[in-house]
């Protein structure tokens, strides 16, 4: 179940929005828009899997793959964004601190 009220709370403290403009932004053909609202989820989200998931598996994919990690924040971006493809696409783990140590 997709809480927007987090989602709005955590990501959007810096725009005003709503529950309709995000899944008009999911419906739409706005990559532009598509992509804010993923780095917004990616990034600052605190339930980072379930937000996610306001995206199907077809649409997510690629924005994981096209995704850029800048470099403010490299670390932080680029385990975000590592643990998603991990929980997602079972990707590998390139996060050494969560790896299982044999």
């Amino acid at each position: 179940m997709i809480n927007y009220d987090r989602i709005i709370k955590d990501c959007f403290w810096d725009i005003k929005t709503s529950k309709n403009e995000i899944d008009n932004i999911i419906q739409s053909d706005n990559q532009r828009k598509i992509n804010m609202l993923f780095e917004k989820i990616l990034l600052n989200s605190t339930s980072l899997f379930n937000d996610l998931e306001l995206f199907d598996k077809k649409q997510l994919l690629p924005l994981l793959e096209d995704y850029k990690i800048p470099m403010f924040n490299k670390e932080y971006n680029f385990r975000r964004k590592n643990m998603a493809e991990v929980y997602f696409f079972d990707k590998p783990l390139l996060i050494d601190e969560l790896k299982w140590v044999a």
